[in-house]
């Protein structure tokens, strides 16, 4: 069992036609990597607080229709937090988010994960918006101390940091609990660090997403590797980084402990698995058929 921790929001995409029309779309990091993983053929359960209303109801009806375990969803009353993103021409979304009074805000530490469960996945506006951020905290540092494999995703956006110092310091409190440090270069270049020291703070490996360069990843053994990215007619990027958290945690949750991992292969599944996504318009994940297995 996989465990997908964080938000679950509505994406108001905008199509082309009407002219300023919005579209609404499931979406949240986390939420998008629930559902990859489901797609992908991986037991998987979402970890999170989501909303009693109508949009709250089709995110979770998204995840039942991949499989995904919601034993750990809690509901709330309050509403569910929209994000509003900007598409540059060349398919990359910027955000705004509305995320007063939510339901994903007001998460709380379940008692205990489900038996069986093997990795944990972490990110995004989850742990940067109080107080959830700081029981999601607590979830990292609980299962990393049983033994899980842990992935974070910072997933940075901006607009919903009110102290930057503050975030930058708080993220180098949570690598010694991560197993896997997946980032994008964006990210990367905000928080300011360096891989070397991100990976003496904790990580076994940081992977790093290159948009149409590709994937890499350096581990705390000094191995490197890189795989391009597939060549594709991009609709959007919604949601790729999302499938690869979902096609990183699928190889390496499956892998006995203490197996060494195939970097190269691993990073090309994760690349082919993102470039299916960016195909289509919104976070819309392959399945496992579409990626051969």
């Amino acid at each position: 069992m996989i465990v997908v921790g964080g938000e679950a929001l509505i994406d108001l995409v905008p199509v082309a036609q009407p002219p300023g029309a919005l579209v609404p779309r499931p979406g949240g990091g986390p939420y998008n990597t629930a559902l990859a993983l489901g797609r992908l053929g991986a037991r998987t359960a979402f970890c999170s607080r989501v909303s009693a209303d109508g949009f709250g109801e089709s995110l979770l009806d998204g995840l039942r229709a991949a499989g995904v375990d919601l034993s750990l969803v809690q509901r709330g009353p309050e509403p569910t937090t929209l994000a509003v993103p900007s598409l540059a021409p060349d398919g990359s979304a910027a955000y705004r988010f509305y995320v007063e009074g939510t339901a994903d805000r007001l998460f709380t530490l379940p008692r205990a994960l489900p038996a069986g469960t093997r990795a944990l996945a972490l990110g995004t506006c989850s742990l940067a918006l109080e107080p959830g951020a700081s029981a999601y905290e607590a979830l990292l540092r609980r299962e990393s101390g049983r033994g899980l494999l842990t992935l974070l995703d910072p997933n940075i956006r901006p607009a919903l940091i009110g102290d930057p110092t503050a975030y930058r310091a708080r993220f180098l409190g949570w690598l010694p609990y991560v197993s896997v440090l997946k980032l994008s270069e964006e990210d990367a270049r905000w928080l300011g660090g360096r891989v070397s020291d991100w990976l003496a703070a904790g990580p076994s490996a940081v992977v790093l997403t290159r948009g149409a360069q590709g994937l890499s990843v350096r581990t705390r053994e000094g191995a490197q590797y890189e795989v391009p990215a597939r060549r594709v007619a991009v609709a959007d990027t919604i949601g790729a980084g999302d499938t690869v958290n979902a096609a990183l945690l699928h190889r390496l949750s499956a892998l006995p402990a203490g197996d060494p991992v195939d970097w190269p292969a691993v990073l090309a599944y994760a690349a082919h698995a993102a470039a299916l996504t960016c195909t289509r318009a919104g976070a819309e994940p392959p399945y496992a058929a579409e990626l051969g297995g």
